[in-house]
């Protein structure tokens, strides 16, 4: 049984929630983002709805919870609970923040909080899960010390009727929580670009887009592994956010700066911190190439690297027959490193050589 306890962190009070709250609960339920990940809640959301959450909120303190509004200055900003340990001192933990609040890390303070409360009160284990496209969760997951454990495939469904992969989180008593930076930090404002290209996160928009330019001839000579399909395309588009605020990879399309247009993709992924290195990967469209799009989407990619991660090393690897993409490795600053021998498998079974390629951090 949880302690019907006020909380302060920081700048912020963390108490029962109250008939004052109404308002603000009401709009923070009725956001168009609240409502996508949170598919249980009524929409529209009226001040009925928020007297139902008062009731809930109630048992759930009453069952051994808790339910807490995350205030700021007297203002309500989200809510967190706890739902009642289970008979082995597990917790599960979720949140939601107003949209008014985002981006002030007021998520992260409130559930690093409220987590260490909670051990304070005997829960050995908290569980935490959020939907892999639910970037912002993710990324309070991985700030508050929660470990990533797993997915859970199409777990649970959202407002449009779509299944969505879950991604199961814990933290355990006595785990070390340190407020780690992110190996791969997110671009500030969102994008990079020199006025001639744009680097944008990849959504499911750019699937389309990307799947045709995959299915071009002179792309698919080169490109490693089976063909996909378009669901699969989707399904990976769908994943972006969740492999970068995981540092596992970086997947960006590629646009023209002028008309916004989709000219291609790049990447940067096998990523390992050990090394400080990570490769880089890329692809056009047919209509955007011999326009230098691809050097300078590269050169953008790879000096943001150097300038905001502690990558050492950014490599890459190439047919021996692909001259384009030398040229463009070439003139994006990196060195040819040497050749290993029929590495790369072909459509017809045939094996190619691979030329390596690498651009170290400037000293």
């Amino acid at each position: 049984m949880l302690p019907r306890d006020v909380v302060s962190t920081g700048p912020l009070i963390l108490r029962p929630p109250m008939d004052e709250d109404t308002e603000g609960i009401v709009r923070t339920c009725d956001d168009p983002v609240t409502a996508r990940f949170l598919p249980r809640l009524p929409s529209p959301f009226g001040p009925e709805d928020a007297r139902g959450y008062f009731d809930l909120a109630a048992q759930k303190w009453a069952g051994g919870g808790a339910e807490f509004a995350i205030t700021e200055n007297g203002q309500y900003v989200g809510s967190v609970g706890v739902r009642p340990p289970d008979h082995w001192g597990v917790a599960e933990i979720g949140y939601m923040v107003a949209p008014w609040a985002r981006g002030k890390n007021v998520a992260g303070t409130a559930v690093r909080a409220v987590t260490d409360w909670v051990f304070d009160h005997g829960v050995r284990r908290v569980e935490l899960q959020t939907a892999v496209e639910n970037v912002a969760s993710l990324r309070v997951a991985y700030k508050t010390g929660f470990h990533e454990e797993g997915r859970r495939r199409d777990a649970k469904r959202l407002r449009d009727g779509r299944y969505v992969d879950m991604v199961t989180f814990a933290r355990l008593e006595g785990d070390a929580a340190p407020a780690a930076e992110p190996y791969l930090p997110f671009f500030e404002g969102g994008e990079l670009s020199d006025g001639v290209v744009r680097l944008v996160p990849i959504a499911v928009e750019d699937a389309a887009d990307y799947h045709r330019m995959l299915a071009d001839p002179s792309v698919a000579r080169y490109h490693v592994g089976p063909p996909s399909t378009l669901e699969e395309d989707e399904r990976r588009c769908r994943y972006t956010g969740y492999w970068w605020a995981s540092g596992q990879r970086i997947e960006l399309a590629i646009r023209d700066a002028a008309s916004g247009a989709f000219a291609g993709h790049v990447q940067l992924t096998q990523v390992v911190p050990v090394l400080g290195q990570a490769m880089v990967g890329y692809s056009l469209v047919p209509e955007y190439r011999g326009k230098g799009f691809m050097t300078r989407a590269v050169t953008l990619l790879v000096d943001w690297a150097f300038a905001n991660t502690p990558l050492h090393r950014v490599v890459a690897g190439t047919d021996t027959e692909n001259t384009g993409s030398h040229r463009v490795l070439e003139r994006s600053g990196f060195s040819r490193e040497g050749v290993h021998r029929e590495l790369f498998v072909r459509a017809d079974g045939t094996r190619a050589d691979d030329v390596a390629w690498s651009r170290l951090r400037p000293s």
